[in-house]
Parts: C-alpha cells; structure tokens; sequence
C-alpha cells in the first residue's frame, strides 16, 4: 500500500487527515454552543447569527477564502495582532488550511447539530431543572448525551467537507506542496502537468475512499450511539 502512493502523494493524504481533524477538533465546541443558542434561546440578532453562520455555504468558496486572508493574513485585522502578540500565522500555514476548512465544514455541523437538539422534548430539560439541577448540569446529562448521534453525524460530515475543500483553502494559503497542499489542491496541481493524470486519479481513489469510509461511519455510529441511549 505503502509503494501505491509516491511520498508527496502521501505527504497530501496525511496532510487533508490532520487538516480536517484539526478543524473538527478546533469547531466543534463552538459548534455545540452555537447550535444550541439557535435551537434554544430567543434574542436580538438571532436572524443574523443564523445568516452568518450559514454564510459560507452562499458564498463562492474563493470569496470565503479572500476574506479569511483579509482578516486572518499578516497584514489583516485580526492576524496581524495574532502574529505580533502570540506569534500565530495563519497564511499560508498548514493552521491556515485548518481554519479554512473549519469555516466552510461549520455551517453543515451547526445544522446538523441544531436539527437535533430541537427534537429533544424540552419538557425533559425542564423536568431536570425542576429537581434542582443548574442549567449546565442539564445540558451535559440529558441534552447532550440525547443529541450525540446528532453530534457526531455534524463532526463526520464536517470532516468530510474539510478534505474536500480547495477553494478557501487554495486562496487563503495556496498551494505550496509539503505545507499547505491538501488532497484537492494536489489534485489540482498534477492535473496541471501533462502527465500527471496517473497521480491524479490515485488521489482520486483515496478521496472516494475516505469519503466512504466517513458516511458508513457517520451511519454505523449514529445507529450504535442510538441503540445505546434507548437501551436497546
């Protein structure tokens, strides 16, 4: 298997890995929080957040990937606060594609989650709250573990969003093979060389079998996590 891929290819398979799951790992939290505030709470701008939060999935991803470079790169408003006080770049870094791929795989993990929080009955939550439990201790002993299938299908199909993303990704921090080329940037780049169809469809094979593996997966464990709560 080792001998199937060249080592760059190899190097681009492993590189989309840490990718992806450094962006679920990183938005997931924030993900939750969101989700639950959009299924659960009324507030001033709750439209607007939604908007936002959906905005990647209107926008072309190479406009997404302008405006990461316009806040995130070393001369953007936020990055270059982060490179001169903590020494973090984002541009044209692998954490770059990272956060790239996080904001394009976020919209489809917020709604996923949302969808399942808003079919717990809230009566369960209420009836937890009336036995004296803090509003904390309910969301992690009886929302949480009820939407869990929902949690993990939202982290699956982000991580699958973020191996296949190229256009934020090869506009915020191109295309620089070792560093910042992901599976689909690579694609890309051999498809540019005569030749290199050969590369090319290798690649194509690998991304067909992670994209597989994750919906079998996204599928075996939503079913698994759901026998478990209803105590089958």
């Amino acid at each position: 298997m080792t001998d199937w891929l060249t080592p760059e290819e190899w190097r681009a398979v492993a590189l989309s890995l840490r990718v992806a799951t450094v962006a679920v790992a990183a938005s997931l939290p924030l993900g939750i929080a969101i989700a639950f505030l959009l299924a659960r709470r009324e507030f001033w701008g709750k439209q607007v957040l939604n908007g936002i939060v959906h905005l990647p999935l209107i926008l072309p991803p190479v406009v997404t990937g302008y405006l990461l470079l316009l806040t995130f790169g070393r001369k953007g408003y936020l990055g270059q606060f982060l490179d001169e006080w903590f020494g973090i770049v984002f541009a044209f870094r692998w954490t770059g594609a990272a956060l790239a791929a996080a904001v394009m795989g976020f919209p489809l993990m917020v709604r996923t989650i949302r969808l399942a929080i808003e079919a717990v009955d809230p009566k369960l939550e209420q009836a937890a709250g009336t036995l004296g439990a803090s509003r904390p201790w309910v969301f992690f002993t009886v929302t949480l573990p009820l939407i869990l299938p929902g949690v993990l299908a939202g982290a699956i199909l982000s991580f699958a969003k973020a191996m296949g993303e190229f256009g934020a990704t090869i506009t915020f921090v191109s295309n620089i093979p070792g560093q910042t080329q992901t599976l689909p940037t690579a694609i890309y780049s051999f498809l540019q060389v005569p030749g290199g169809e050969a590369q090319a469809g290798r690649l194509v094979l690998v991304a067909l079998a992670v994209a597989m593996a994750a919906l079998l997966l996204s599928e075996w464990t939503g079913r698994r996590v759901a026998r478990r709560i209803s105590g089958a």
